[in-house]
């Protein structure tokens, strides 16, 4: 996570760092990528993989509106971005509608729909052009989700989802239309509707007590903890389950759920009202969830506060089933023992962090057969903190619109597997799948053992990193932290419609570690907007059978970083085709669509006679912290930024300006965004000939940062002839290390 522009303690939840994987500045002087990518419209349910889910999804844009079509749209913090397809229908006014064509039969429906910034209200419903009773619900109280500690995020999280039963069982051919009419909230865009026939309410298990015979309210007016902590116990002590009959269920505390078996009526019957459900550091295990949906009032992103489903442990040979989860911080954050695990058929919809997240030590954990859309990190996760996660599954599940990360991510471990998943429409600082050594905290296990990514659909997944202007790959394979030596063996994956490139292989870091051990066997990509291949770090893959249509720029973009480490080796097997050619210019990065340049530039940019003497130029430093590169400080982005190595001053950051110049002036930025606090960095200036003997160019000093005038720091400097110019710090009353986001140099 990234809350360095703050001074106060870092927040417990190290969720947010999963944003920020593969935000290096990968080469200074390039240009972004800022072409708009062609989208695709092939739905995550019209191909094979992923989840069989229990109802039939419907795109607003191919429905019958006198609305108005928003998108397609690539552009991070637009609503059309975290639309499914990047394309919505928006009603404005009185009379707007969207209407459905069943094709199969139905009952209730879930729609995905965006109001504007704290609107609410209703949106009327139409049966076969008759309006029923029922209105669905909406609110913008639970999007527009800010985060300004994550480095490089915006305003996102701009969908909620609304249910309703239609009170009919509705055929084949019914049309269901959403319109709004007096009364109703004067706008609303529609992204997709899920009908769905549900079944009766169950009824009560005969080995059962239920929670109303100790008091719990149904009616959702009083508070049900007590009574459901009292009938967990009986049902302990008696060797019975726990039963939530139908009803709403307010639980302002949390309940006690180990060794038990708790069972609902149905997801769209029992329902309880818990921001913090299940919390605890141990268990002993089996630990049966069944069949209810918790929804959440969590509005906000607060990594300090565990807002979610469940956190920490189930215990051993655990189920989750039949849950829908919704209004949570995460779905589930699972540390300690969840050996044996079984999460299926669940549906994760509006978190404003991870899904699922495996947090260290979990063993044989099986993920398989859920619904997530629209969280705000990882819709999966594993990471490998503390103790290995081993022998985990992550299989047939459908992931559409995580909006600040990755579809699935694996961060260290052993011997894990991704397979058959279909994962579409990733947001800004995200891909679609991530196998990634990135450590965020200690200690940290890397990647070991077998690695499997097999059968998996990635369809528009990859994004532009708004740190650097760099693309992320739909598939991300990221030696981070550390080296990649293991055996990564990923097959069968399909690419639709990548809007940059289908696999990436980089160092996030800036490191240049190495990538080794990768296989792919078997991958079909179609209408990839630049390259089919990113490599960004040294190291090796063996291609077979890759076969790729439409690709935007060329084959593949083979350019390590830092610049001076050998070129990843691309293995070329039998099979291969539609990626051949190579793109042929370093110095910039391939644009959607665009083709490669017919030839490589000859000579290096030359250096300017006057103006910022630095941008551009190499620039080094004593030590780093994360992604926080010497570069971002002479790339001509005031929002990128060097950190130097926490906790040990004195740090120096060195720009070679590429001959002797005359220097007359340094001028120092933060990023000019106010969540960064007012600081003074102590700190001198040095001028060298030969990168060997320094002259002081100006004493140590302190200079105030201040957002309120910019946060830029002129120091005029005597006039010297230098090629090496120096910034020496000692210290920084904002953050335990030197930070500068543009050293820029003047010759007066």
């Amino acid at each position: 996570m990234d809350n360095r522009r703050r001074s106060t303690a870092w927040l417990a939840s190290a969720t947010a760092a999963a944003v920020v994987a593969g935000g290096l500045a990968l080469a200074v002087t390039a240009q972004s990528a800022s072409a708009a990518p062609s989208v695709s419209t092939v739905s995550p349910f019209a191909v094979s993989g992923g989840a069989s889910v229990p109802f039939t999804e419907y795109e607003a844009e191919a429905a019958a509106t006198n609305g108005s079509a928003v998108g397609p749209d690539y552009t991070q913090s637009t609503v059309a971005s975290e639309a499914s397809g990047r394309r919505a229908v928006s009603l404005n006014g009185q009379g707007k509608y969207v209407e459905f064509t069943l094709t199969a039969p139905a009952n209730a429906v879930d729609v995905a729909y965006n109001l504007p910034r704290g609107a609410s209200g209703t949106v009327s419903v139409y049966v076969n052009g008759t309006k029923i009773s029922q209105k669905l619900a909406v609110t913008a109280q639970y999007s527009y989700v800010d985060t300004s500690w994550i480095a490089g995020s915006k305003t996102h999280h701009f969908f909620d989802d609304s249910r309703i039963k239609l009170g009919q069982n509705l055929a084949v051919g019914a049309k269901v239309k959403l319109q709004l009419d007096a009364g109703d909230t004067g706008q609303a865009t529609i992204d997709v509707a899920d009908f769905e026939q549900v079944a009766g309410a169950a009824s009560a298990p005969a080995n059962s007590i239920s929670v109303v015979s100790n008091g719990a309210d149904a009616t959702g007016s009083a508070d049900s903890t007590s009574a459901f902590n009292t009938t967990i116990a009986q049902a302990k002590s008696q060797g019975k389950e726990v039963w939530i009959p139908s009803g709403d269920f307010k639980l302002g505390s949390t309940i006690q759920a180990d060794g038990v078996t708790i069972r609902g009526a149905g997801n769209w019957y029992s329902v309880l009202h818990s921001s913090h459900l299940i919390d605890q550091t141990s268990a002993s295990g089996n630990t049966k969830l069944y069949d209810f949906a918790v929804f959440g009032e969590v509005s906000v992103r607060n990594d300090g506060s565990p807002d979610s489903f469940v956190t920490g442990s189930l215990g051993p040979n655990s189920v989750v089933s039949g849950i829908w989860v919704q209004r949570e911080k995460c779905g589930l954050w699972l540390t300690g023992n969840n050996n044996n695990l079984v999460v299926q058929n669940n549906r994760i919809l509006g978190t404003t962090a991870d899904g699922l997240n495996l947090d260290g030590s979990a063993n044989g954990v099986q993920v398989k057969n859920n619904f997530l859309r629209n969280q705000g990190d990882d819709s999966l996760a594993m990471w490998s903190l503390g103790a290995p996660d081993t022998g985990n599954t992550f299989s047939n599940n459908t992931i559409v619109q995580p909006n600040l990360a990755n579809g699935i991510a694996i961060y260290g471990g052993s011997n894990n597997t991704v397979s058959n998943n279909v994962i579409a429409d990733t947001n800004a600082l995200g891909g679609g799948i991530a196998i990634s050594n990135q450590a965020f905290l200690q200690p940290f296990n890397p990647l070991s053992g077998t690695v499997t990514v097999s059968g998996n659909t990635l369809i528009r997944t990859g994004a532009l990193n708004p740190n650097w202007g760099h693309p992320m790959g739909a598939l991300r394979v990221d030696s981070y932290d550390y080296a990649i030596n293991n055996d990564i063996r990923i097959s069968n994956t399909t690419f639709i419609g990548s809007p940059y490139s289908d696999f990436e292989f980089v160092s996030g870091g800036g490191h240049g570690y190495t990538i080794n051990g990768v296989t792919v066997s078997g991958a079909t990509a179609s209408n990839t907007g630049t390259v089919v291949v990113q490599a960004e770090t040294p190291g090796s893959a063996t291609f077979t059978n890759v076969t790729a249509t439409g690709t935007g720029a060329t084959g593949t973009y083979n350019c390590s970083y830092p610049a001076n480490l050998p070129a990843f080796t691309i293995n070329r097997g039998a099979g291969n085709s539609g990626w051949d050619s190579n793109w042929n210019d370093c110095s910039t990065w391939p644009q959607p669509g665009s083709g490669n340049p017919t030839t490589p530039p000859t000579t290096p940019p030359t250096t300017p006679a006057s103006g910022n003497l630095a941008q551009g130029h190499p620039a080094s430093d004593t030590g780093h912290s994360d992604v926080y590169v010497a570069g971002n400080a002479v790339d001509g982005n005031a929002n990128s930024y060097w950190e130097s190595t926490n906790n040990a001053f004195p740090q120096s950051l060195t720009v070679d300006l590429g001959a002797a110049r005359t220097v007359g002036r340094v001028v120092l930025k933060l990023p000019p965004a106010t969540a960064w606090a007012p600081r003074t960095e102590t700190l001198s200036v040095l001028g060298s000939t030969d990168n060997n003997t320094y002259s002081t160019l100006k004493s140590s000093a302190g200079y105030t940062f201040n957002p309120a005038s910019g946060n830029t720091v002129t120091i005029p400097v005597t006039p010297a002839s230098a090629r090496y110019v120096r910034l020496t710090i000692t210290g920084n009353t904002g953050w335990p290390a030197g930070q500068i986001s543009e050293f820029e140099v003047y010759s007066s």
